[in-house]
């Protein structure tokens, strides 16, 4: 966001630092997403662009919804779409036997372990 407001107004960094009152090695490090500013920070660099800061605040998934019985719903609908087993003729790799070694009720036991 840094980078496009230094762009559309024609400042250098060095001149979008001084507006801002901090350093052009830190505005560089936000454009380049080595560093994060906090947000009044990045205010104070968008406002000494000549723009402002126009967000709207959206509820992630993975907050605390009031609508959870919705999301899990559209979960299980998605998970719906995909076959839940394979078929007999699919041939599906099992962990812990070799390709050509039967299934059978129990896997093998490692090596150097007894029961």
């Amino acid at each position: 966001m840094t980078r496009e407001a230094r762009a559309r107004s024609g400042l250098t960094l060095r001149d979008l630092a001084e507006r801002a009152e901090t350093s052009h090695s830190a505005i560089s490090a936000y454009e380049k997403g080595r560093m994060s500013p906090t947000v009044a920070t990045l205010n104070r660099i968008v406002q000494a662009a000549g723009f402002a800061l126009d967000g709207a605040l959206e509820r992630r998934i993975y907050g605390e919804s009031g609508n959870r019985g919705a999301e899990l719903e559209a979960v299980l609908m998605l998970a719906a779409e995909f076959p839940a087993r394979h078929g007999t003729d699919t041939p599906v790799p099992v962990f812990g036997r070799k390709p050509d070694q039967p299934a059978t009720a129990d896997p093998p036991e490692p090596e150097g372990r007894q029961r």
